[in-house]
């Protein structure tokens, strides 16, 4: 139902069957199964949970935030680029992560990452609306209605929702990122380490 270009159609048993002249490989199915049985060859859910356990957690102690920001490669990876490239700067508690679409991430790299101690999430990708669309033209809408059933996921792991926040941002958008980023990562100081942290 969520895929953009109706690439998955259904039998009469209700099967699904994929139409791989209509994929454009945005993921956005791959975020939308709730058992990750969907997939591609060097793209996959489990694939970014690897990535962000891949990144240094530092411990309660040493009292460092790590927020992991999943970054849609179409808009908000570069608008991170050219602001590393204009000397922008931003905190450098942030790991980053490129993801083929908003759309393609799951529910489950949101808590994984979590749990595995980040303090806080952050979603960037490409506007949505009638002035701006996302390249893959539903993506970003997606992400912002998953993430805002995600509540109930981080009620049941005891943390508070403002760890985890969607941002739309153009590709030219990169004099502004660094704020975004920033503010953030202020709002998770306020909150507090992840009392995940050393697990």
């Amino acid at each position: 139902m969520e895929c953009p270009f109706g690439a998955i159609d259904e039998q009469e048993d209700g099967y699904p069957i994929l139409n791989p002249s209509r994929c454009r490989r945005c993921g956005t199915c791959m975020g939308a199964c709730p058992v990750r049985t969907i997939s591609f060859d060097n793209y996959s859910v489990d694939m970014i949970n690897q990535m962000a356990s891949a990144c240094e957690i530092p411990d309660e102690f040493e009292e460092k935030p790590r927020i992991l920001l999943l970054a849609c490669e179409n808009d908000a990876y570069p608008a991170l680029d050219m602001a590393g490239i204009n000397r922008h700067t931003f905190s450098a508690m942030v790991r980053i992560i490129p993801v083929r679409c908003l759309g393609s991430v799951s529910l489950l790299n949101v808590s994984e990452g979590l749990s595995k101690g980040y303090d806080g999430v952050t979603l960037m990708g490409c506007k949505s609306g009638d002035d701006y669309q996302c390249h893959f033209i539903k993506g970003s809408a997606l992400a912002k209605e998953r993430m805002g059933k995600i509540e109930e996921t981080l009620s049941s792991m005891m943390l508070e929702p403002e760890r985890v926040q969607t941002m739309e941002v153009a590709i030219s958008d990169s004099a502004k990122v660094g704020k975004l980023i920033d503010d953030f990562v202020a709002n998770i100081d306020v909150i507090g380490l992840n009392p995940f942290k050393g697990f």
